[in-house]
């Protein structure tokens, strides 16, 4: 897991460190999901079946949710070990922009 700094956009925590689920996988989901967006873009260009788009934009969707949802359960652990006071708070607020964000295509 990544350390957790404080300095992004309104001092918003930022992972710092790359480890098994840190930036580096992170990054490399994202890559993946930027693949299969290229994808859907070749498939439209091409006049592939709508259906067969609707299929890969849901994968692309599911992609980045799991970057997010990463983010949210690496600060919550790193929240905790550290023992920091307000991680529920912290915790929430990130669920509700999350949620919130994911809920769009709903």
């Amino acid at each position: 897991m990544g350390a957790v700094t404080e300095g992004g956009a309104g001092g918003a925590p930022v992972l710092t460190e790359t480890g098994p689920e840190g930036g580096t996988a992170l990054r490399a989901r994202l890559r993946r999901a930027e693949g299969q967006l290229r994808g859907v873009q070749r498939m439209l260009d091409e006049g592939a079946d709508s259906q067969q788009i609707l299929t890969q934009l849901a994968a692309v969707k599911a992609a980045v949710d799991q970057v997010g949802l990463q983010l949210m359960s690496d600060r919550l652990r790193s929240c905790v070990a550290d023992g920091e006071s307000g991680c529920t708070q912290e915790f929430e607020d990130a669920m509700a922009t999350f949620l919130r964000f994911a809920g769009m295509a709903r």
